[in-house]
């Protein structure tokens, strides 16, 4: 009798249990929208939690399966997580650009008493306008050209370092540690002030540092990703406890040094100081001060996106130049005859000229978009347009930018790598919004130009006086990528064999 009083108040709760998820996972039913099959805990990415399937091909999968639907939005489930989906062009547009005030934020994790997810990528709402405003005239092309020559000048030592690996007889060069030695160099002298000299040192401390970063962690994605921000962040939960203090404290003796001995640089922080020093002096009440805990994470954000998507784009275009011969040789070309109009120096002017590199840069963030999945939440309730559908207050959506990038009715034989597609001609007959690799609408990556400029330059401090092939034994074929919820990272370190060119 005892035993039938226990089992039958568990079965009574396992069978309102299998009738709450069943009705939970039809939300998307519910309102109308078509959904797929999801499963229990994994909802309709099992093999983004399985570690079996990077997020961008995840959703690059969904929109192909609600496009071949002829369907204009779906909706899926992430984990327990109901998740909007837009596939059609001109909606995406509405919701990125016509109706941002309704999505203007990401939804990611943040939290007052965790200071790196303080940052423009991850605010929300005024705070996170009112900082924009602030920050945008530091990625005006006139403060590009302002670092132009620290960046240059990085490239510069890349080109030696590569040329000094080819004098001691190493015939392979593994791309992918080589392009993040650069873009560390580069974002610790704009960002951080600091010369950490990683392309002649690749055991400096500076560059340990930066590839903790965006190690994959899957219980820190997973807890971010499902469990309410301030819950999570009053528990004492930090998103990059293993690195704070350490940036932390390069920041503030950087910050320190320099308006102790009034030390003048044509960088980030140098920018940023500005911006604090006049907003303090200012007073006004709409004019809030930029503190140090922003200072701290508006640089660690610039590193976060300067230093590992830049490395990642310029491996990926690599790999695919020592699959184009042909490509590469005309590159090399272009960038010959440039340095060759400018002294044999490369200047802001003419990094602007390299149009066949730019053109191959936008190719492969195409192909590998870093970013593949952009996230939005649905900040009011809202209507989507031709349709009865409306979204409530803090629905979260996901823009599949990969799925975009890979659609043949956009892009024909999208697995194949062609730079043309990006000549002025092609780029005319494109309907808009086929190419996001850094957002869109005013929420669009700040840092854009420089993203651009720093990869210009790294290729051509690769390429200028060397040749790129595939290794011995390595498949031609498709990268591979690692499981991840946010990122696109090659499965496994890109070696290639080189020759002088």
């Amino acid at each position: 009798m005892s035993l039938l009083l226990i089992a039958v108040p568990l079965l009574l709760i396992s069978l309102l249990l299998v009738l709450y998820f069943k009705w939970h996972y039809s939300y998307w039913k519910r309102r109308g929208v078509a959904q797929l099959n999801p499963e229990f805990f994994y909802g309709d990415l099992r093999g983004v939690f399985t570690k079996t399937a990077d997020i961008g091909n995840s959703f690059k999968d969904i929109y192909l399966k609600f496009k071949d639907r002829h369907l204009a939005f779906g909706g899926v489930f992430w984990g327990f997580q109901p998740v909007f989906v837009p596939v059609d062009l001109d909606l995406i547009k509405q919701i990125m650009v016509k109706d941002f005030n309704c999505f203007q934020d990401r939804g990611g994790y943040l939290h007052e008493k965790d200071p790196l997810t303080v940052n423009l990528f991850r605010m929300e709402g005024e705070a996170w306008k009112n900082l924009r405003q602030k920050l945008s005239p530091t990625f005006t092309s006139s403060r590009m050209k302002f670092m132009f020559n620290t960046v240059y000048d990085k490239a510069e030592l890349l080109r030696r370092a590569v040329q000094s690996h080819l004098r001691n007889g190493e015939g392979t060069l593994n791309v992918t540690d080589m392009s993040g030695r650069f873009t560390t160099d580069v974002i610790g002298s704009c960002a951080f002030g600091i010369e950490c000299d990683s392309l002649n040192d690749p055991q400096c401390l500076f560059l340990t540092e930066c590839k903790k970063i965006n190690k994959p962690m899957a219980l820190k994605q997973f807890l971010e990703h499902n469990f309410p921000r301030k819950l999570l962040g009053y528990t004492g939960y930090k998103s990059f406890p293993h690195v704070e203090e350490f940036f932390r404290t390069v920041v503030h003796d950087t910050m320190e040094y320099r308006q102790k001995h009034n030390v003048y640089r044509k960088d980030f922080m140098h920018f940023l100081l500005e911006l604090r020093n006049k907003s303090t002096s200012i007073k006004s009440e709409d004019q809030a001060t930029l503190t140090d805990d922003e200072i701290l994470a508006q640089c660690f954000i610039f590193l976060v996106a300067g230093f590992d998507t830049s490395a990642t784009t310029m491996t990926c275009a690599l790999y695919e130049l020592a699959r184009k011969q042909d490509i590469q040789d005309q590159m090399r070309e272009e960038m010959r005859e440039i340095l060759k109009k400018h002294g044999g120096k490369m200047t802001y002017e003419g990094l602007k000229e390299l149009e066949l590199t730019e053109k191959v840069i936008l190719e492969t963030l195409r192909k590998y978009p870093i970013l593949p999945s952009i996230p939005r939440v649905c900040t009011k309730a809202y209507k989507v347009p031709n349709s009865d559908v409306i979204l409530e207050k803090g629905t979260a959506l996901q823009i599949p930018i990969r799925g975009i990038h890979m659609d043949p009715e956009f892009y024909p034989n999208p697995d194949e790598f062609n730079p043309e597609r990006f000549s002025k001609e092609e780029v005319a007959k494109r309907q808009d919004f086929t190419h996001l690799p850094f957002g869109d609408g005013p929420r669009v990556c700040i840092g854009a130009r420089f993203a651009l400029m720093q990869a210009k330059a790294g290729l051509t401090g690769f390429l200028s006086d060397t040749k790129f092939t595939l290794a011995e034994g390595d498949e031609s074929g498709e990268l591979l990528f690692k499981p991840s919820m946010i990122l696109l990272h090659p499965r496994k370190e890109i070696k290639l064999r080189i020759e002088r060119a």
